[in-house]
C-alpha cells in the first residue's frame, strides 16, 4: 500500500514532466469515451503529451484509445483533453485509474468533463442517444479511494450527494435546447467488463434503477469529487440492452454508433465549456 508522501511524489514527477513538455494551464478538464477521439477537433491545439512520456503514468491499452493529453482552448476557455482513458478490465488498479484526474487536480483544472459509450437499458433510449448523467452506480469491485487519505485532496469519507453538479446539469440542458438537440438523462452503472452483460443481468441492473451501462466514468467521477472538482457527464448510447429483445453487439458497432453521434456531442460540450465559469 502506498503513502500519502509517495503518492505525492508520483503525482508532483508527472505534473512536473507534463509542465516541462506544455507551459499552460488549463480551467477544465475533459476525459473522452470509446469511439469520441476526435472531438478534439475544435480545440485551438496549444500542445500534446503522451501519456507514454509521463512518470508513471498509464498508457491505454484499448484500440479506439489514442493515449496523449491535448492542451488548447475551447470556446473560449483553456482545457486538457484527456484522448485515451484507462480501465479495470486492462488490469489498471483503482488507483492507477485515478492517477490522471489527480494529475489534472494538480495542474489547475477545477472542472471535469466526462464522455462515455454506453448501453442503454431505458426503452425511451435508442442508439445515437446522448445521455446526460444525472447519477451514478458504482459496481466495480473497489473504490479509488481506498487506502490512506491525503486530506489536502479531500475528505476521507466524502459525501456523494450531488456527484454531478446540478448547475451544470441545467447549463447542459439550456444549451442541448438552443442546438436543437434531444438530451436524454439518467443514471450509469459502471461496471467491471470486459464482457457485456446478460440479459438477465441488464434486467437486475435497470431494476435497481440505471438507465445506461459502461465500463467507466464511476471511477474518475468518485476522485474528482473527493478532490472537490465540478463534473458534468454525458454517455453517448450505442446499443440497447433490453432483456426481452437481445441483439448481438460488437465493439465495431459501439465505435460506429459513438462516430456517427460525436458531432452532436462536440457542439454539445463546445457549447457548454463556452458557459463555464473559470
Amino acid at each position: 500500500m502506498y503513502t500519502v508522501e509517495e503518492f505525492r511524489k508520483t503525482r508532483d514527477e508527472a505534473v512536473a514532466e507534463i509542465k516541462k513538455q506544455v507551459s499552460f494551464q488549463p480551467d477544465i478538464g475533459i476525459i473522452l469515451g470509446t469511439g469520441l477521439g476526435s472531438l478534439v477537433d475544435g480545440i485551438e491545439m496549444v500542445g500534446t503529451v503522451g501519456y507514454e512520456t509521463i512518470p508513471h503514468f498509464p498508457v491505454s491499452t484499448v484500440e479506439s484509445h489514442a493515449g496523449r493529453l491535448l492542451f488548447g482552448n475551447l470556446s473560449g476557455k483553456k482545457v486538457v483533453c484527456m484522448q485515451g482513458r484507462f480501465h479495470f478490465y486492462e488490469g489498471y488498479t483503482m488507483h492507477q485509474i485515478a492517477f490522471p484526474v489527480r494529475v489534472l487536480k494538480a495542474l489547475g483544472v477545477h472542472t471535469l468533463v466526462i464522455s462515455n459509450a454506453a448501453g442503454g437499458m431505458n426503452p425511451n433510449f435508442a442508439p445515437g442517444d446522448i445521455m446526460l448523467i444525472k447519477d451514478h452506480i458504482n459496481f466495480f469491485p473497489g473504490s479509488p479511494l481506498i487506502g490512506p487519505n491525503d486530506d489536502e485532496l479531500g475528505d476521507r469519507f466524502p459525501d456523494m450527494y450531488e456527484v454531478y453538479n446540478r448547475g451544470l446539469q441545467k447549463m447542459a440542458k439550456e444549451v442541448a435546447l438552443e442546438q436543437r438537440l434531444r438530451l436524454q438523462e439518467g443514471v450509469y452503472v459502471g461496471l467491471q467488463g470486459p464482457c457485456l452483460e446478460t440479459a438477465a443481468e441488464y434486467r437486475m441492473l435497470r431494476g435497481f434503477g440505471a438507465d445506461a451501462v459502461g465500463m467507466s466514468t464511476v471511477p474518475e467521477a468518485i476522485t474528482a469529487h473527493h478532490a472537490h472538482m465540478k463534473i458534468l457527464g454525458f454517455t453517448i448510447v450505442t446499443d440497447m440492452g433490453l432483456p426481452d429483445n437481445m441483439h448481438p453487439c460488437s465493439l465495431e458497432d459501439v465505435i460506429s454508433t459513438a462516430s456517427r453521434t460525436e458531432p452532436k456531442l462536440r457542439d454539445l460540450i463546445a457549447g457548454c465549456v463556452g458557459r463555464m465559469t473559470t
